[in-house]
């Protein structure tokens, strides 16, 4: 990487002809290694498994020379909740409610990913109105997921208020959610072949009022920290990787568009219609910390914009699929028709069954893709749940970003790569 030595003002950096910010350089990069003579013994630290800074129980072992970071060995598996293991013995829609604690700061877009793999291996179409729902739903989970990225990396490097206002942001959203769910966090909201419920009459009003006052939150966002020299030298240029090495680590998500990999599962391999809407791939350009923050929150903003477009075509019709062998019959029914009630029994006794083979959906998850491995020997319960998870992949990267730089650098690498340890350790 190299060095760019221009002094960092403390005033505020100008735009570029467009009105775009432009980019700051950073003062040089730390000094060389010490002299031989004066060089001492490299010192072990450990940051976590409960640190604040690492954002989950993370344990990050470093080696240190001075202040200087030479190695980084990430441990997981503090953890460890056996999720795959557990779905092997579980009915398809009885592991939904696993898929909420994968990564639980966007739970509807998990639920929504392994819906979509069950349903491959069944050959179960969904209905129109279930399919923009489930996009309402993953663009709901990203908004939340940045919000909760910017906040708390914001935290680690030293900015309490766009905390406050992500945080504010969420929350709405977390409203919205528990609106149609009953649920804030554990969402639980598809089912294999439709949806727990349908939307209630006041969720489009809310959704619609949330898109229209969002972006003034973003707005505001941008303004204190995008141009902030402070937030400008701790984040650009630290933690760089080119496109090459991140894709050979096989990053995705924000982590491989922020290095210039124009690469996102909702164009290049569409799901729920994704191709008919309006929305552009984010793509940085430097690959470094500063450059994530960026790609993030401009994602926000096209989620804004598919959001208004979804509640635009929103369809009218039912949200599950017209097959009582798949679906459970209202309770009204349940209880006074025969037929239903034993449909309900069976499904509730024996659960829905798959056909053999097997089936893999990938999804574009806030972290990036989000894989979904399913198994079938005819039975009504996986012989395998396998998940492609974007954080573990996205955090072997770490111990490349951060060697050479500083041991406070490391703090905002690690926040910015977005890991959540529930689909680590799963």
């Amino acid at each position: 990487m190299s060095k760019r030595t221009v002094e960092l003002e403390l005033a505020t950096p100008g735009v570029d002809a467009q009105g775009s910010p432009s980019r700051v350089p950073l003062a040089a990069t730390p000094s060389d290694a010490a002299e031989p003579a004066l060089a001492g013994e490299h010192m072990l630290i450990n940051i976590g498994p409960q640190h604040p800074a690492t954002h989950g129980v993370l344990r990050l072992v470093v080696e240190l020379d001075g202040e200087t970071v030479v190695r980084v060995i990430p441990h997981i598996g503090y953890l460890h909740s056996g999720f795959e293991k557990l779905g092997e013995y579980r009915h398809y829609n009885q592991i939904i409610p696993l898929t909420d604690r994968t990564d639980y700061l966007s739970p509807m877009a998990n639920n929504v990913g392994f819906a979509l793999a069950a349903e491959k291996l069944m050959g179960i179409e969904i209905t129109p109105r279930c399919t923009v729902l489930r996009v309402i739903a993953c663009e709901m989970s990203r908004i939340i997921s940045h919000m909760v990225w910017l906040g708390t990396t914001s935290i680690d490097l030293g900015a309490f208020t766009p905390f406050l206002w992500a945080f504010q942001e969420r929350e709405r959203i977390y409203n919205l959610q528990e609106m149609w769910t009953g649920a804030r966090l554990t969402t639980s909201v598809t089912r294999v072949g439709g949806m727990m419920a349908d939307i209630p009459d006041k969720f489009v009003e809310g959704l619609r009022h949330f898109t229209e006052t969002f972006p003034r939150t973003l707005r505001e966002i941008d303004r204190v920290l995008t141009r902030n020299a402070v937030w400008v030298g701790r984040t650009q240029g630290v933690g760089a990787l080119t496109a090459a090495e991140a894709t050979n680590y096989s990053l995705s998500g924000p982590m491989l568009r922020a290095s210039g990999v124009p690469y996102d599962v909702r164009k290049d391999k569409p799901y729920l219609d994704y191709e008919t809407y309006d929305f552009d791939v984010v793509v940085g350009e430097h690959g470094d910390v500063y450059d994530r923050y960026l790609v993030r929150l401009e994602e926000c903003t096209q989620a804004n914009r598919i959001l208004r477009q979804a509640l635009e075509r929103l369809p009218d019709g039912p949200v599950n699929v017209a097959d009582p062998r798949l679906i459970l019959p209202p309770k009204s029914r349940a209880m006074n028709d025969m037929e239903a009630m034993i449909y309900h029994f069976k499904q509730v006794m024996e659960g829905v069954k798959a056909p053999v083979g097997e089936a893999y959906v990938g999804i574009e998850n806030p972290k990036g893709e989000l894989g979904n491995y399913l198994v079938s020997d005819g039975t009504a319960k996986p012989v395998r749940w396998r998940i492609r998870p974007p954080s573990f992949l996205n955090l072997a990267a770490l111990p490349k970003m951060a060697e050479g730089h500083l041991l406070s650098d490391l703090i905002a690498i690690n926040a910015s790569v977005d890991i959540v340890m529930g689909e680590i350790d799963r």
